[in-house]
């Protein structure tokens, strides 16, 4: 179909106007304050790594970047308020692995992730720990291996929650070790590590944060930490990978915002993000709170929500799990 010359002077000029009004929002960007919606309790891993990277947004953009705890459903209920945002920047999701988990752990979800969120930048690499209390009697993932297979099924895994990253990391080690043990979820970390401490659980895959101390102290015993690299926060302790090659797990917190936002703006906030990573005191911070630092490009953030949305999909179909 050929369009009138008229009409089509007023479409070319709509696109020009559209494009020339995105533009000059993206210059003038922030206006006002902005949120960033999280979607568990404040204290938690990500609320805490979210708060340190909005203080510095704030500081270097001149708006204040509000953290907005909204918790629930396993952060679903905080990702589709953004979904259904304005595409203005003025309203960003923290994101975190529970985003990866649950495209396939629920069924029925009122948006898609990856089609309705537009990574902006990952903040970084936060590892667990897997851990045992000090009456099993091995000292490295391999001995753990040779004891849980000699005594399958008996072994108690505690997690923070069905689809938690402290129960996918159990799975997918469960998946690649080939050993049985028996999943007991809890509603949170601290509930969950009080029966580790206790005895009643015999081994966790914590985020390293809230169980190092315990671990230096003796009341636990950590066999491994989860990601590639050691951690310097424990540098003794070595990777489930040197042992299971392949493995690894992590919490990777960063930042996102509803599709459709303008690139002009998740380009500049991509910048300060990273910038803010390259801060001695921010990094310094990270490092005290078990991470590791991790800038990159928006497209670097979204290759990697599609590698672990993919990596726990497999897990989740393997191990059968279904929400409650």
């Amino acid at each position: 179909m050929t369009l009138p010359r008229r009409r089509f002077l007023q479409l070319a000029a709509s696109v020009a106007l559209t494009a020339t009004s995105r533009h000059a929002a993206a210059q003038s960007y922030p206006a006002r304050p902005v949120r960033i919606i999280v979607g568990f309790s404040a204290g938690q891993g990500i609320d805490i790594q979210t708060r340190l990277v909005a203080q510095r947004l704030s500081e270097r953009l001149g708006q204040q970047f509000v953290v907005d705890n909204h918790p629930g459903a396993g952060g679903n209920i905080a990702t589709e308020i953004v979904v259904r945002a304005p595409a203005d920047g003025y309203t960003l999701l923290a994101i975190g692995s529970n985003n990866c988990i649950n495209s396939s752990l629920y069924e029925k979800l009122n948006f898609d992730f990856i089609r309705d969120i537009a990574p902006i930048a990952s903040v970084s690499r936060t590892p667990n720990v897997m851990e045992v209390h000090p009456s099993i009697p091995v000292g490295t993932v391999p001995e753990f291996i040779a004891y849980a297979r000699a005594n399958p099924g008996k072994l108690n895994m505690a997690s923070a929650g069905i689809g938690s990253t402290t129960h996918v990391a159990g799975e997918l080690f469960k998946m690649m070790a080939g050993v049985d043990l028996a999943h007991v979820p809890y509603r949170g970390s601290p509930q969950a590590l009080t029966d580790l401490l206790s005895g009643r659980m015999h081994v966790m895959f914590d985020l390293l944060p809230t169980s190092i101390e315990h671990i230096r102290a003796g009341r636990l015993r950590g066999l491994a930490v989860t990601t590639v690299v050691r951690s310097d926060l424990i540098p003794a302790l070595p990777t489930v990978g040197e042992y299971l090659s392949g493995y690894e797990t992590s919490a990777v917190p960063g930042l996102g915002a509803p599709q459709g936002t303008s690139p002009e703006i998740l380009e500049q906030l991509n910048r300060e993000v990273n910038a803010a990573l390259a801060d001695p005191a921010i990094r310094t911070r990270l490092t005290a709170l078990g991470a590791i630092p991790l800038p990159g490009s928006p497209s670097d953030f979204a290759r990697l929500i599609a590698n672990e949305t993919e990596k726990w999909a497999r897990v989740v179909k393997f191990a059968g799990i279904k929400p409650t």
